[in-house]
This record gives structure tokens, sequence and C-alpha cells, in this order.
């Protein structure tokens, strides 16, 4: 269970000030949605573990950079775990794994813990809005942000011209705007 969003702001402003069980109890919190992105962006449990363990060394060294105003925690931490397990495929020199190895739903469904709060009532609500999107949109978003190509690369993998994803790409955004609060998607 997640603290209240207090205990939780004073855990991370006491990880800045080096506070080791304070980033042990942040761990303990999230490494579990950390591991679970990570796989599904790596699609290797070794590599999975090396993106998570960067992640949290992160965190670790990067806390004070993390402003409240801007998100929540989660939405921050996760988003340093996507590019950690992003730069991570690109050390190794290796592709990303496309969508239709791995059910889409498992891994919202471990992104999204159903037993929290209303923070992850909004991540459940963002998993709704992305099943809702026709299938040609929701490619271009699982290929951009998990998988982390450019439009171009997308246009390439799945032999479609550039200006097809780049339509499809800004009307599936306009859609998850709609559908998820113009707040929660940029």
């Amino acid at each position: 269970m997640d603290p209240p969003k207090g205990i939780e702001l004073e855990l991370i402003q006491a990880v800045a000030e080096g506070d080791q069980q304070a980033f042990m109890t942040l761990y303990d919190l999230h490494a579990a949605r950390v591991h679970a992105l990570t796989l599904h962006v790596l699609g290797d449990s070794m590599l999975a573990e090396e993106a998570t363990q960067d992640t949290f060394l992160k965190l670790w060294g990067r806390a004070r950079q993390f402003v409240p105003a801007r998100g929540s925690f989660s939405s921050w931490l996760l988003t340093i775990a996507r590019r950690t397990a992003l730069d991570l495929l690109r050390r190794e020199g290796r592709r990303p794994m496309l969508s239709g190895a791995t059910d889409p739903d498992a891994i919202w469904s471990t992104l999204a813990d159903k037993s929290r709060d209303a923070g992850e009532a909004r991540w459940r609500s963002m998993h709704f809005a992305v099943l809702s999107l026709p299938e040609n949109q929701r490619q271009v978003i699982e290929l951009g942000f998990y998988q982390g190509l450019s439009q171009s690369e997308i246009a390439s993998e799945l032999g479609w011209p550039l200006g097809t994803v780049k339509t499809r790409m800004r009307a599936a955004i306009e859609a998850l705007r709609r559908a998820w609060g113009t707040e929660g998607v940029d």
C-alpha cells in the first residue's frame, strides 16, 4: 500500500538528504512497477534487473531534482525508468521488442496496482484510454512511447508512409487528451 502523498514527499526529501532507510522504503514501494516497465521495454529479465537497479541509483543521486509541482513521484520515477531502459537498449545495440511479442494488458496490470489510491486510478484510466484507441493509433503509441522508436523508425517498422505515422500519432495523442484529461498527457 502506498503511503499518503505527504509521507511520500517526506521520503523523497529524506532521500535527497542521504537517508538510506527512506530510500529503501521508496524502493520497496516502487520496485515492482519499475521492473515491470523496464521488462516490458527490454523484453529481457536480466537487462530489466540492470535497468531497475540503474533507475534506483539515479533516484539516489537525483532525489533533489524531484519537483512535486510538476507531477507525481511515481510518474517521475517511471519516466527515469523508461529512459534508463531505452538507454540500455541503445548501449547494447539492440532493437526494442515489438508489441506483438507481449500482452499489453499484462504491462498495464503490473504498472497500475488496483489496491492503491487515486493516483493509481489515473494509471488505470490511461490504460482504458489507450485500449479505446483504434489499433493503428495504439500501435504508434506503443512503438513510440514504450519502445522509444522515432516516427521515422515507426514508419519503417510498420511499412507505412511517415506522414501516416505522424497523422496517427497526432490523432492518438488528441484522443488520449480528450479521454484522460489534458493535464495528464503532454
